[in-house]
């Protein structure tokens, strides 16, 4: 059971850091390619483009099939296409294998969440969930700072780098994990397996909150390097050293997020935290020493450690029956909502006045969230109750 939660952990961490990885070389790729701030953003919304249009398919369609066949073809695509991307020569080429990379995560990532109910006994399910959450966690707290650091090198070096881990990954997965087919056989169009969410208006209502969620932190993520080139004058490799700190503050957060939800309650919890973030994001951009900024965004991304997997469990418990769906559902509103905020931050950093705008939009999304999370019900009022929605 360790080796599966070990493995879960991995390849988790492995398409967080990829996920993450253009946000602090975003100068240097600027530069490279020659192309203009306010489309510079158009190289994270690729990646997060195909993710977010495929995962709408990859999930119905992995609940009919076998898992672990489903997550070896995605791997490998993963691991190709992000090999490609250091040696794109162009920026449209550099967007090209980041939206193929996206593709291939779409079918990759959600099989993790939804295998683990699989392969793990009841007792260990919640746990090796928040494993492979800080997964995602250490990829901004180590992945990402050590690819702005082989960056200095060359940057297509940690392209290559997070490729080839992937492509000997896949050799585990091949060997560790077990088929995982459907327990019946059915033939069911991909529309109608989101008929339930569809009909459920607090399915309905937390899908629009998480989109609003990761609007608001991804818009103020996706430009968070180029502020810091540009108001702190720091090199890519102090971008990484501060990328390090967003990461540990996300990683501190998953692993103290059920201790946090027992003391507080979710809906306590989630109200707490997105306050203090709305705050947060507001005042941050007029900060002008680094060492505060940095203590700010520690802080933010603590906190958001602790909400993503909060409620993420709370889409996940909608319906068991379709919980690859669910999952696929969550990864498309996640990338969807970055796609956007990434071009959204160019327009915004070039028209109205630089990074001071994203942190008044990213606090205006986090505010709305809170609002339609806590108005549409589906944080509930214990963990453990199930949502019956619609057949």
């Amino acid at each position: 059971m360790r080796n599966y939660t070990a493995l879960f952990f991995l390849i988790m961490f492995m398409i967080g850091t990829d996920t993450f990885l253009i946000s602090p070389l975003l100068p240097t790729l600027q530069i490279e390619f020659g192309v203009s701030t306010d489309i510079a953003g158009w190289m994270l919304g690729a990646y997060t483009l195909g993710s977010a249009i495929f995962a709408l398919i990859a999930g119905p369609l992995s609940d009919g099939w076998n898992r672990r066949t489903v997550l070896l073809c995605g791997l490998l695509g993963f691991s190709i296409s992000t090999i490609l991307c250091g040696f794109a020569d162009s920026f449209w080429t550099m967007c090209l294998f980041r939206f193929l990379a996206g593709v291939s995560a779409a079918f990759t990532a959600p099989q993790v969440w939804a295998s683990i109910p699989a392969v793990m006994p009841p007792a260990k399910i919640s746990k090796t969930m928040g494993i492979a959450f800080s997964g995602l966690a250490a990829a901004q707290a180590l992945g990402v700072p050590i690819g702005s650091w082989l960056a200095a090198a060359h940057w297509s070096v940690p392209f290559w780098t997070v490729g080839i881990a992937s492509l000997l990954l896949n050799i585990f997965v091949f060997f560790m994990l077990p088929d995982m087919k459907p327990a019946v056989s059915e033939r069911t169009s991909i529309l109608r397996r989101y008929v339930p969410l569809i009909q459920s208006s607090k399915a309905r209502s937390g899908f629009l909150a998480y989109l609003m969620l990761h609007l608001g932190s991804g818009t103020a993520f996706a430009f968070a390097g180029k502020w810091m080139a540009d108001s702190f004058e720091l090199p890519i490799g102090q971008i990484g050293t501060v990328m390090m700190v967003l990461g540990l503050g996300t990683l501190l957060g998953s692993v103290i997020s059920s201790y946090v939800i027992q003391k507080l309650g979710r809906v306590n919890a989630v109200l707490t935290g997105m306050l203090l973030i709305i705050m947060l994001y507001a005042v941050m951009p007029q900060l002008t020493n680094l060492l505060i900024v940095t203590v700010g965004y520690l802080i933010i991304y603590t906190t958001l450690g602790v909400l993503f997997p909060t409620v993420m469990e709370a889409l996940t418990a909608l319906n068991a029956s379709i919980r690859g769906t669910i999952s696929s559902l969550a990864n498309s509103t996640m990338n969807g909502a970055n796609t956007l905020g990434a071009w959204i931050a160019g327009i915004i950093y070039v028209q109205l006045g630089g990074y001071s705008s994203i942190g008044i939009f990213a606090a205006v999304c986090l505010a709305i969230s809170l609002g339609t999370f806590l108005l549409g019900g589906v944080l509930g009022r214990t963990q453990r109750k199930k949502v019956a929605l619609p057949e």
